[in-house]
């Protein structure tokens, strides 16, 4: 407060403008402190709040199941079965297999890394040369069953 009426002072021998201006920077600076003190009271709310959310979050985790349609065993078609093999298979691990296979034969495209370049094998399931990462889980939808 003491410094807030030395800055005024000084400020008002100048010119008539500055008066104006004194008024804003005090008008400024008495909002500014209060808006201090509930920024004070909103963090401990804030704290509660968060201890709050942490029991919430752990109750539904527990409740979630897995859904069935994705652990469903699919029989891979004869062109599918040369790279994941013949067992019936999870789509999920389908999936995985199949990254198995195209990392272990370098066929992911080396500049854009989100396109794959078919061989032989893959060529017989995507149906072209390059495929996306994102259009390869479609792809390999019409060879399970």
């Amino acid at each position: 407060m003491a410094t807030a009426k030395k800055a005024p002072a000084k400020k008002a021998a100048p010119a008539k403008k500055a008066a104006p201006a004194k008024k804003v920077v005090a008008a400024k600076k008495a909002p500014a402190k209060k808006a201090a003190a509930p920024a004070k009271k909103a963090a401990p709310a804030k704290k509660v709040v968060a201890a709050k959310k942490a029991p919430a979050k752990k109750a539904p985790a527990k409740k979630r199941t897995v859904n069935a349609a994705f652990m469903k065993a699919l029989t891979p078609s004869a062109a599918l079965a040369a790279i994941v093999g013949a067992n019936p298979l999870p789509r999920t691990e389908v999936v995985s297999k199949l990254w198995v296979y195209i990392k272990k034969n370098k066929l992911q495209d080396a500049v854009n890394k989100r396109m794959i370049n078919a061989d032989a094998k893959l060529k017989e399931i995507f149906g072209k040369m390059q495929v996306s990462m994102f259009e390869m889980a479609g792809l390999i939808g019409k060879h399970l069953k």
